[in-house]
């Protein structure tokens, strides 16, 4: 029975140090992460995510590092522009690690390395900037940080993704003069418009009476085209008329001579008493001649009429 025992304690001796050192040698790396392994303190290899086997007693995890896209806060610090303008500045720093042995062995505490790397080029740009350029070129400060940081880390293993400046803070004096001048800038483009639109008023007002003018020019023309033509018509009418005169004294009518004269008579007098500085009229004349005139006139109807009636 003693024997029995030893060797009973012997087997379930033997099994627990086989499970202890087969615990010892399973390794579950998770995903987003790799290990390293050191044989006796010198690094080996790399431990990928998943289940992964190491020799026990020989060889232990060195160091666990985080292979995701990380995150690194650049705290506020003081720089002094190029031309000597104090500011306060923070930002962040993305970063991934693609190498974990060169992470873990090539500098020691990583993150702390990257901080302050990132800190001390960040006063090294912005530092030889004005003030001006600080505020508007974002987009530049961040590309050259990205290059110096991503070449200085290169060696370490690591990957700089991006770079971003979070918060330019200048003294409050220089940000009351910038208002100011902002609210200058304002005024003056304010000024500017309203110039411009009333001298686009002033513009399309003489365009307004230039076409008036031309409009009352062109009436005028049309009006005068049209008395013009009035007259040439009224002149033919009376040519006719003193032609057929003429014709009818050719024939010896002698009626016709004093319906003309006293037609141009009757006009004499209708011109004269239209006259608005006559307000009395003389009329020296001798009636009888009047009277003869308007005699013939009335001779010249009847004859007129009594061709009609025999036609």
């Amino acid at each position: 029975m003693p024997d029995l025992s030893g060797e009973t304690l012997f087997v379930v001796t033997f099994l627990i140090l086989a499970i202890v050192l087969i615990l010892m040698s399973v390794k579950a790396v998770p995903q987003g992460m790799e290990y390293t392994v050191e044989r006796f303190g010198r690094y080996t290899r790399t431990l990928r995510p998943g289940l992964n086997i190491i020799v026990p007693i020989m060889d232990r995890i060195g160091a666990k590092m985080n292979v995701m896209e990380s995150v690194l806060e650049v705290e506020e610090q003081e720089v002094i522009t190029k031309d000597n303008a104090m500011v306060k500045a923070n930002g962040v720093v993305f970063f991934q690690i693609l190498d974990v042995a060169k992470a873990a062995y090539e500098v020691t505490n990583l993150k702390n390395a990257m901080l302050n790397l990132a800190m001390t080029n960040l006063r090294t740009v912005m530092g030889s900037m004005d003030l001006d350029e600080l505020l508007s070129q974002r987009d530049q400060i961040n590309a050259r940080l990205l290059n110096v940081i991503d070449d200085a880390t290169t060696a370490w293993g690591v990957k700089v993704t991006r770079v971003e400046i979070k918060d330019i803070e200048p003294p409050q004096d220089i940000v009351e003069a910038m208002a100011r001048q902002m609210k200058a800038e304002r005024e003056k483009r304010a000024n500017i418009l309203e110039a411009e639109g009333l001298r686009q008023a002033e513009i399309l007002k003489a365009e307004g009476q230039k076409q008036a003018i031309i409009l009352v020019a062109e009436g005028r023309r049309e009006a005068a085209f049209r008395d013009a033509e009035a007259r040439e018509r009224e002149a033919e009418a009376e040519a006719q008329a003193t032609e057929k005169v003429s014709k009818a004294i050719t024939e010896g009518n002698m009626q016709a001579i004093n319906y003309f004269v006293a037609q141009r008579y009757m006009d004499v007098l209708k011109r004269f008493a239209d006259s608005p500085n006559q307000k009395v009229l003389f009329m020296p004349l001798e009636t009888s001649s009047v009277i003869a005139a308007i005699g013939g006139i009335s001779e010249i109807a009847r004859e007129a009429f009594g061709k009609d009636k025999n036609a």
